[in-house]
């Protein structure tokens, strides 16, 4: 059983998260999405990467995780609300990583996708497409289409951490945000040449800033500081369900910021992505439930 204070935090931070869209997208009315990106890692990784010892992984390791999060998750995240996906929007297709994530270790790891896992994704599926209908133009479905990337980048990321268990992640974040920024600069500078970076004085604001520093040290360092420690203390099945709540804090954020209008094509398609979900990482506990009824039919004439 979790405790309380650490269920909290598991809720506190996967609020952040989806809050995390909005403040965003609040970065990109002024800065370019690729540089927002970069200069978000920079942050992450200098001064601290100074002070805090490598990870015990290898070199190559860390520049692919930094590589896959910086880049192909963020980077791609953030050009997709850049080119017109909601940030309410991105946070729900974002959480397919869940999904993905599992079918990745089935297939690298040889763990087996239960019927009711095939269920939830089946479900979870049909919401997106349902949202892919309600956004309309096609901005958004490009949008969509990078996002979904990005959460398929995200779950390499997983099978990365999971594969070579860092000790100490928190060094393991700092480390492989350099590798992270690094190649998002050089992004930056061959799509859009020198502009960004002159004209950053100029166009960089308070509202820049926050966005920068909320990204840099709340969503990456404190976020997956908890959320790993959490994953370490207890089973995945005990932490994995916090994160629904990250579309559901990432629409009402939306709203509250931008106020996005959420119409009942997009109420009705969220509750698909989050049933499915619940489906999904509840699945050994549903299966578990209709076993015992039909090993125990006494339990079910006790009932009535």
């Amino acid at each position: 059983m979790m405790k309380k204070t650490d269920l909290l935090l598991g809720i506190l931070v996967t609020g952040i998260w989806g809050a995390n869209f909005s403040v965003i997208k609040l970065g990109l009315d002024t800065l370019d999405p690729f540089l927002l990106t970069s200069i978000r890692f920079a942050l992450c990784a200098i001064p601290l990467i100074f002070f805090i010892k490598k990870p015990n992984v290898r070199l190559s390791i860390i520049a692919l995780y930094g590589f896959l999060f910086g880049v192909g998750l963020w980077g791609v995240v953030n050009l997709g609300i850049y080119w017109g996906l909601s940030a309410g929007l991105a946070s729900l297709i974002l959480q397919f990583s869940a999904f993905f994530t599992i079918v990745l270790a089935a297939l690298i790891f040889g763990e087996k996708i239960s019927k009711f896992q095939i269920a939830g994704i089946s479900v979870a599926l049909t919401g997106l497409i349902l949202i892919l209908t309600v956004t309309g133009g096609n901005v958004s479905k490009v949008g969509a289409a990078l996002v979904i990337f990005g959460a398929l980048c995200w779950s390499s990321c997983n099978i990365i951490v999971r594969k070579n268990k860092p000790e100490n992640m928190l060094a393991f974040i700092v480390w492989s945000s350099l590798f992270s920024a690094i190649p998002l600069f050089l992004i930056t500078y061959l799509v859009k040449g020198s502009q960004p970076f002159y004209s950053l004085p100029q166009t960089i604001n308070n509202t820049a800033i926050f966005s920068i520093l909320f990204q840099s040290y709340i969503t990456t360092i404190f976020g997956y500081w908890v959320w790993n420690s959490l994953m370490k203390k207890y089973p995945v099945s005990s932490v994995a369900p916090l994160s629904l709540f990250v579309p559901v804090s990432g629409l009402i954020t939306s709203w509250l910021i931008f106020d996005e209008h959420i119409g009942m094509g997009k109420i009705i398609a969220a509750l698909l992505i989050l049933f499915g979900m619940a489906i999904f990482l509840y699945a050994k506990s549903i299966d578990g439930y209709f076993r015992s009824r039909v090993t125990n039919p006494c339990l079910i004439n006790e009932e009535m």
